[in-house]
């Protein structure tokens, strides 16, 4: 059984040239650093029509390693973060499974302890 990240983001809008092109490139710089080439990182949905609202969605699979998982956890939610910090007046939802991430205006996204060196150091990651 696999555990997944998901991310969206509505409103009644649709992006600018502008978001568009900043979405594009915070995906490009996302891709550029992630570290675990055979794990899968921060992946956007083409968009279509059966969503209007839509303007941004996607998920990534976490890794069955545990050693991995806050690694790729970290990174991927950073990256989202900053798409929402590019798109504030969006609404955004963000959860693994059924369980919501919470945003934290200064940290972003992330789970309670999620950053705790001594914890990624135990589950074999740090």
């Amino acid at each position: 059984m696999s555990v997944s990240l998901y991310y969206s983001a509505t409103r009644a809008m649709p992006l600018t040239d502008a978001e568009r092109a900043a979405v594009e490139r915070i995906a490009a710089a996302h891709m550029g650093s992630f570290p675990y080439e055979d794990e899968e990182s921060l992946y956007l949905y083409d968009s279509d029509d059966s969503h209007p609202d839509e303007v941004v969605a996607g998920s990534t699979k976490m890794p069955f390693d545990p050693g991995r998982v806050l690694g790729v956890l970290d990174r991927v939610l950073g990256s989202v973060s900053e798409l929402r910090r590019a798109l504030p007046e969006a609404e955004w939802r963000v959860h693994m499974d059924d369980l919501d991430v919470p945003w934290d205006e200064t940290g972003g996204y992330a789970f309670p302890g999620m950053r705790d060196p001594d914890l990624a150091a135990e589950l074999g990651g740090g």
